[in-house]
């Protein structure tokens, strides 16, 4: 039987219906690379169980829907998984029978909605979702019960905490968490699970910029629409967004509607959380929205709409919004919404005339006013803040700290060796002297080598631990975890570093505020690199004859820097580049005076080898202490990012970017290029927090208010800059 299968399928060879069978044939088994034998075991195993509505599985799922990641990565039997569970509901669920063939290929059986993680969810779905709908007689009844069950069965609700916006069910599952999108993904499951064909729907960004929203249609004779985890008794077609739908544009795709599609169509669904990926299909179905005969009202841009939380962080509150005139009397007032069941369900204000506008927010019967100078972009959110909070208690968090995962630390301590970031990293230890009151300092020594075996660099590490001889403290000189020419470059190294470093503050007593950076050669290389991108976890640094590549020495504007260096150390111009960065830096700390503290000593006669006259550094080093809170900052990424640097952060770093942010009295100010999601980690001992502080960016003020203390902020500060601990969060 298997032997004359396989004379058929060579008898029609991958024909995709109303496409060219070759051409699409050679597209797929490129796509499929490595992965092809499983995507070909899928084809045939599918045509020998369902003939040939096998063959339009594998024509419908893998030539027209399947991204090309998917072809290089699911297993055969994943994808057969899948479409036994499917077929198995086709034959269970009574409204299945009724779906066309074709409806059941685009919307039934695939796998996957969006660009979510690939996991074999069906058979769960399957067991819980037969169970909730076993009474029901429709697909439209169907639909309505898992919507009104399904989330609470598997405990997850709407929450804008969640990791991702596109999460799989597993990972909202895991947090209890999801927006809208990952809701619609979960109920889309559910439908399909029980032979429901089911889509994702959704905008870009509403046509008044108020956000962008994902629902999800179902096929009941028609496509009917619903919010995910939004029950309404009512029926389907009914939900909050409707006439903010209705306003929806098709000739914008920003502001279109889009329903997914596994068919070949021309669109693609535009995912916000990635605008470059077109792998997903999708209809434009913005005329079954948009209503001409729809009340619009006031001009769309006239009206604001208007979201109220108490305090950073807490919950949506109702409260009275209203526009003054001059006089302070109301022209126009609104009711804010509460809760979290979905946040783009907002009341809009109407905004008359042109701004400045007044507005007086009322709550719990204290009232806050506030100015626009002009429309914001999108919802408008108005944060209340509670009473004032306590202090974090900033010694008992340090406590705290210091014990969580100390017995690994400890383990780690014992066996002198670090695993971080898929690395493991070995080191030496010397104990030198008493410890001060504040505890022992912390020598980090990177030895040189590097694009040499293993026994050069083993040797090179074993010679650095008898390098230097600090007075006082921990001397540490790890192995570098590869032996590459960049063996102290690496993204792997930042993370392997600060750990070292945490676990000698936490289990060991080391004073955070005296880490001090030494490294020779290949280890100077690394110094060069690291100092200026890990400022903020040391004292001071010291390079010895070593190269700096392609860094620069921008962010150092609040370290101690020695170099030191043989006159006649010249391969790759060592000696040169050397002098240049000491020229680099006497010109920035004559543009900055009270920035780049540095000392340049080039050797006179010595080569590479500088007699170990370069271990004068110690001494100077040993009574410089951290800056914790500098007033400014110069923060330049290298090729390897952070999201904090001192007290500013961001959360999506480029490689390039460069920011200087200063704090003068109450106002911070920052310059720099794509300032998008900056973040400020504040504290008492760099402004005022029981004050109003001002945030101004690239000279225009983008925040005017106080900000709160709170003991989650201090608690994860200290965990990302130990002994480092901000007790606010301004997110811009």
């Amino acid at each position: 039987m298997r032997r004359v299968l396989m004379i058929l399928l060579g008898l029609f060879p991958f024909i995709a219906i109303g496409e060219s069978g070759p051409s699409r044939e050679l597209w797929w088994q490129t796509q499929a690379g490595e992965n092809l034998s499983e995507i070909e075991k899928f084809r045939v195993a599918s045509f020998e169980k369902y003939s040939f509505a096998g063959k339009e599985v594998f024509d419908s799922l893998v030539l027209r829907g399947m991204p090309a990641q998917d072809m290089r990565t699911l297993s055969a039997e994943f994808l057969l998984d899948n479409l036994h569970y499917a077929m198995k509901a086709r034959k269970e669920f009574p409204w299945s029978d009724d779906v066309s063939w074709s409806l059941f290929l685009t919307d039934v059986i695939p796998y996957a909605i969006l660009d979510e993680k690939r996991e074999a969810w069906r058979p769960k779905f399957y067991q819980i979702c037969r169970e909730l709908v076993k009474d029901c007689q429709t697909a439209s009844e169907a639909a309505q019960v898992l919507n009104r069950d399904l989330f609470n069965q598997l405990n997850v609700h709407y929450h804008t905490g969640r990791k991702k916006p596109n999460q799989s069910p597993s990972e909202s599952v895991a947090s209890g968490k999801a927006t809208c999108a990952g809701l619609s993904i979960i109920l889309a499951y559910g439908c399909r699970a029980v032979g429901i064909p089911a889509r994702l729907v959704g905008t870009p960004l509403w046509s008044d910029k108020s956000g962008n929203h994902t629902w999800v249609e179902v096929w009941d004779g028609e496509w009917k629409f619903l919010g995910a985890d939004e029950y309404d008794d009512k029926g389907l077609n009914r939900a909050w967004f409707v006439e903010r739908a209705a306003q929806a544009k098709a000739e914008h795709w920003q502001h279109a509607i889009w329903a997914t599609s596994w068919a070949k169509v021309d669109g693609h669904f535009p995912m916000v959380w990635d605008l470059k990926n077109h792998s997903i299909g999708a209809k434009n179905v913005t005329s079954r929205y948009a209503q001409k005969d729809v009340a619009r009202g006031e001009q769309k841009n006239t009206r604001l709409p208007v979201r109220v939380f108490k305090g950073k962080g807490g919950p949506r509150v109702v409260a009275q919004v209203s526009l003054l005139d001059a006089e302070g009397e109301s022209k126009s007032t609104i009711l804010t919404k509460a809760g979290t069941h979905d946040l783009n369900d907002v009341t809009s204000l109407l905004l008359e005339g042109e701004g400045p506008w007044k507005l007086r927010v009322e709550f719990e019967g204290n009232a806050k006013m506030l100015y626009l100078k002009e429309r914001p972009e999108g919802i408008f959110d108005v944060v209340l803040h509670e009473e004032p909070q306590a202090d974090p208690d900033v010694e008992k968090l340090r406590e705290q700290w210091e014990n969580e995962d100390r017995e690994e630390r400890e383990k780690e301590l014992v066996a002198k060796v670090i695993r971080v970031a898929g690395k493991e990293m070995r080191y030496l230890e010397k104990r030198f002297g008493e410890a001060p009151k504040e505890g022992h300092s912390l020598w980090i020594s990177l030895h040189g080598g590097g694009g040499a075996p293993p026994q050069v660099n083993d040797q090179q590490w074993k010679n650095q631990i008898r390098l230097y001889r600090p007075a006082e403290g921990y001397y540490v000189a790890p192995r570098a975890p590869t032996d590459t020419w960049n063996l102290w470059h690496q993204k792997h190294i930042d993370a392997l570093l600060d750990r070292l470093l945490t676990n000698y503050v936490a289990c060991r007593g080391v004073d955070p505020n005296r880490v001090y950076l030494l490294g020779y050669s290949a280890g100077g290389d690394g110094v060069y690199q690291l100092a200026p991108r890990m400022a903020d976890r040391f004292a001071a640094a010291a390079m010895m004859a070593g190269h700096p590549n392609e860094t620069k020495p921008d962010g150092l504007r609040n370290l101690p820097f020695e170099i030191f260096m043989g006159s006649e150390d010249g391969a790759y111009d060592r000696n040169k580049i050397a002098a240049k960065w000491g020229d680099w830096l006497a010109e920035k700390k004559n543009e900055d005076p009270d920035g780049y503290p540095h000392r340049v000593t080039i050797y006179p006669g010595l080569g590479h080898w500088m007699d170990g006259r370069d271990a004068e550094a110690l001494p100077r080093m040993s009574v410089k202490k951290r800056v914790e809170w500098p007033s400014k900052i110069v923060w330049l990424q290298d090729d390897v990012t952070h999201r904090r640097f001192y007290w500013l952060g961001i959360q999506e770093p480029k490689a390039g970017q460069r920011l200087v942010a200063e704090v003068i009295g109450q106002k911070i100010s920052v310059q720099g290029k794509e300032v998008r999601g900056l973040q400020f980690w504040l504290s008492d001992e760099l402004l005022d927090l029981d004050k109003e502080i001002v945030v101004e960016v690239n000279d225009e003020e983008v925040f005017r208010g106080q900000v709160q203390r709170s003991t989650e902020v201090a608690a994860v500060s200290l965990r990302q800059r130990c002994g480092m601990v901000a007790t606010a969060l301004l997110e811009l």
